[in-house]
């Protein structure tokens, strides 16, 4: 179960690896992500992960760390700053309001550098398993 000011880290370091088997799973093949040569000619100088990717990575801290078979109802994103293949990012989750009875809960999302530079900011709205 969680409670309105629950706050939620988890460190992950974006691997190529990761990248290129989101790249399968979503069928983004963008060379951005995946092609070395390609990434320098653009203005991030290096290959990027997909955005959807650092969603995914809030996604699995919601169902890893608020408990099993929560729902993830709606998401809202904005896009801040790449991650570049190798970084490290903490993704945060911070629970902000709970609908008492229901277990409905909106939270805040970031995703976030080391460096402290926002990636990821967002807004999810979550119902857990049971009613809270």
């Amino acid at each position: 179960m969680f409670k309105v000011g629950d706050r939620i880290e988890l460190e992950v370091e974006v691997t190529g690896e990761m990248v290129r088997k989101f790249a399968e799973v979503s069928g983004d093949f963008n060379p951005i992500h995946l092609d070395e040569e390609y990434a320098k000619t653009t203005r991030f100088g290096r290959c990027i992960a997909h955005g959807m990717l650092s969603a995914a990575l809030i996604s699995r801290v919601l169902a890893q760390r608020l408990g099993p078979g929560g729902i993830y109802m709606s998401q809202s994103l904005k896009f801040m700053n790449p991650i570049f293949i190798g970084e490290k990012v903490r993704v945060e989750i911070e629970v902000r309001t709970l609908r008492e009875g229901k277990g409905i809960g909106v939270v805040e999302t970031n995703v976030v550098k080391t460096n402290g530079d926002v990636c990821v900011k967002g807004e999810a709205m979550i119902m857990a398993a049971k009613s809270v």
